[in-house]
């Protein structure tokens, strides 16, 4: 298949487009400045409160006027090119493709040449995230804002999280079935100045991967690293490891010399200075170092102050509610004893993330941001999905479907179908689904090892619940028939073995209001794996909301990464920050009103993965499962990430 690396067939309609869409920008952008400018966030009314200056009302006297002149007189250039944009949307492709081609060790095409389908299996990781790049104007009214600087600075975070080495951490107590606690996210490499990773000495009795903050995106860019990279690969020879003593009255593992470079940096704060409100990291609270249990702050701060970090005492001082928090924080990673995989809030994206879906990535522009620097992590790039105007029997659509996708591997098909029964304020936008397919291996016999992958972003109303149950139907045959279009396979001669197939995206429902029994007993769940659900109506335990509560969201407490990781680890912090089911907060806002609010909030946010139509021979599994706090105070939904597992069933066996 033929993948769009331009939106339009030929340069002439390219060139029309360019020129219809200089005539609307000037008054789009002065109608979204206009209407932000009367839409303040909650940062910015804390601010104004904090130092009472009225020279912002003074601005906004003076300049609304002038806004709405130079409005007023833009309107006739912005209706002509609005007919001439309008015009040229049937002939618009659906997606525009990015490729930035790679050829060090972590190219596609050299990862997808390394797996032959034999040995022990390989892992796959997968995250999808909803970011709320809108218009600035209407990203306002989910109380983020500035879309253009946070594109760019999402970018960078997930790029960091994604990039950094893996860390093998050993733990010589047989009886412990848990990662020491809580160095997941922040734990700095134990490299010496020559940049080698050092095994600190111990006995070896389990192993487990965790991940660090990393390389410092300004670094990377610096020195001009990309994904190819050997220290991004995180490969096992880049791998550091630790051995920690199971000991009840463990010590610390022995010191080593700090990194050079400064790269014992926190990868959340991968963003220029002063881009948003949360952009200064703050270490968390200090621990024993003489614990096994330490925290990863602990250890961050041991190795900071040998790197002239911000390891200074009393930095938290001003943060009396995440010390409590933290006392009451369990381990970041665990395994229930009845599930078969670790889950965690983590702080960072996985380490090695292979597949990124993002949903409402709307606004042209800041998706070429992010564009920009995920480039310099994934080689491949989906962008701009979606349709503009009239099209069969949909409604006029103003916005495209904001679905954005990045991937390690090569893309081989793409479809994207958009959902004909969005109502009232949705179907202004064309969310839909966007199916792909992508090469992950090739076997000895030179059979393609592929996977199936499905991002989506259902109709948003919440009383809704017959169009979201369609569009869930609608997903499926869709799914179906781009299953059997792409395939090159027989029964009998088979050419291609499927890996695995996922379904991600935001769905808008839950799986525990009251109001959404339609779709949490949608067929969907019978044909394709929830890691986070027992049933209908019914979480795991362990399973937490992705929909944060708006008002909160740039609250000191919640407002790095690090801090809405233990804020969410907590049932309290989970309470006060977490969205909740209509159904089960009655009444005005959440806060104030803890006792009344049952289970760990609305996960909207889903990853799913099928059985059906893989190789026989080979059994995907989930290997970890992590809700990620990298994006805090860039965006009102929590990232969640899964790692699968494809093995051979005879070796398991």
């Amino acid at each position: 298949m033929v993948l769009y690396t331009t939106p339009f067939p030929n340069s002439c309609l390219s060139a029309l487009h360019a020129v219809s869409w200089a005539l609307i920008f000037p008054c789009y952008w002065l109608a979204d400045r206009l209407l932000a400018s009367f839409i303040p966030t909650t940062y910015e009314k804390r601010q104004r409160a904090d130092d009472p200056c009225y020279l912002q009302l003074l601005c906004t006297v003076l300049f609304t006027p002038v806004y709405l002149a130079l409005l007023v007189a833009s309107l006739p250039f912005a209706l002509l090119g609005f007919l001439l944009w309008s015009t040229l949307q049937s002939a618009r492709r659906p997606y525009v493709y990015s490729r930035l081609e790679d050829k060090g060790p972590a190219s596609g095409a050299a990862l997808h040449s390394e797996w032959k389908g034999t040995g022990p299996g390989k892992s796959f990781c997968f995250a999808t995230a909803n970011l709320c790049l809108l218009p600035d104007s209407l990203a306002r009214l989910n109380n983020v804002f500035n879309t253009q600087v946070r594109a760019k600075e999402i970018g960078q975070r997930i790029r960091n999280g994604a990039s950094r080495p893996q860390i093998k951490i050993y733990i010589d107590s047989p009886t412990n079935t848990s990662i020491s606690a809580a160095s997941f996210s922040s734990l700095v490499s134990p490299q010496g100045s020559d940049g080698v990773a050092r095994a600190v000495p111990g006995s070896i009795k389990r192993t487990a991967s965790v991940e660090y903050g990393g390389r410092h995106p300004s670094d990377e860019a610096a020195n001009g690293l990309a994904s190819g990279d050997p220290a991004e690969g995180g490969s096992l020879e880049d791998a550091c490891i630790v051995r920690i003593s199971g000991d009840e009255g463990g010590r610390p593992p022995e010191a080593v010399d700090p990194p050079s470079g400064g790269q014992a940096r926190n990868g959340a704060g991968g963003g220029p200075q002063g881009q948003t409100p949360n952009q200064s990291q703050r270490d968390g609270d200090s621990g024993s170092l003489g614990s096994p249990s330490a925290s990863r702050e602990s250890l961050v701060k041991a190795r900071a102050g040998a790197d002239g970090g911000g390891g200074e005492p009393g930095a938290n001082s001003k943060l009396p509610y995440k010390s409590s928090v933290a006392k009451k924080a369990a381990v970041r990673r665990r395994r229930h004893p009845d599930e078969a995989f670790d889950h965690e809030v983590s702080a960072f994206f996985p380490a090695n993330l292979d597949f990124l879906c993002l949903q409402e990535v709307f606004d042209k522009r800041a998706a070429a941001k992010l564009k920009d620097q995920l480039h310099g992590y994934f080689e491949y790039i989906l962008y701009d999905v979606g349709v503009y105007g009239c099209h069969g029997c949909c409604s006029f659509k103003c916005l495209n479907s904001g679905l954005f996708f990045a991937s390690r591997y090569p893309i081989m098909d793409v479809a994207y179908h958009c959902y004909p029964n969005g109502r009232s304020s949705d179907s202004l936008a064309s969310k839909g689904a966007l199916y792909l397919k992508v090469q992950v291996g090739n076997t000895p016999h030179d059979q393609r090892i592929v996977g199936y992958i499905s991002c989506t972003h259902l109709h948003a109303l919440p009383e809704d619940s017959d169009i979201r149950c369609e569009q869930l139907n609608m997903l499926q045959d869709w799914l179906a028939d781009f299953r059997k279009s792409t395939s090159s396979s027989s029964a009998a001669n088979p050419e291609e073995l499927v890996a695995f197939d996922v379904v991600c995206g935001d769905f808008n429902f839950d799986n525990c209001s009251s109001d959404d029994k339609l779709e949490q007993q949608h067929s969907l769940f019978t044909r394709y794996k929830d890691p986070c659900r027992l049933g209908p109506g019914e979480e795991k335990p362990w399973a937490i909301g992705t929909l944060l509560d708006k008002d909160g969201l740039y609250d000191e407490e919640v407002c790095t990464p690090d801090n809405l990781q233990k804020v969410l680890e907590s049932e309290e912090g989970r309470r006060e920050y977490l969205a909740f089911p209509s159904s089960k907060s009655p009444g005005g806002g959440q806060k104030g009103r803890k006792e009344l609010l049952k289970g760990n909030g609305r996960r909207i946010d889903y990853m799913l993965h099928g059985e059906e139509g893989l190789c026989p021979d080979w059994k995907a599994e989930v290997e970890e499962f992590s809700f990620i706090t990298q994006l805090s105070g860039l965006t009102d939904h929590l990232p969640v990430a899964m790692r699968l597992m494809v093995s051979a069933g005879e070796e398991e066996a």
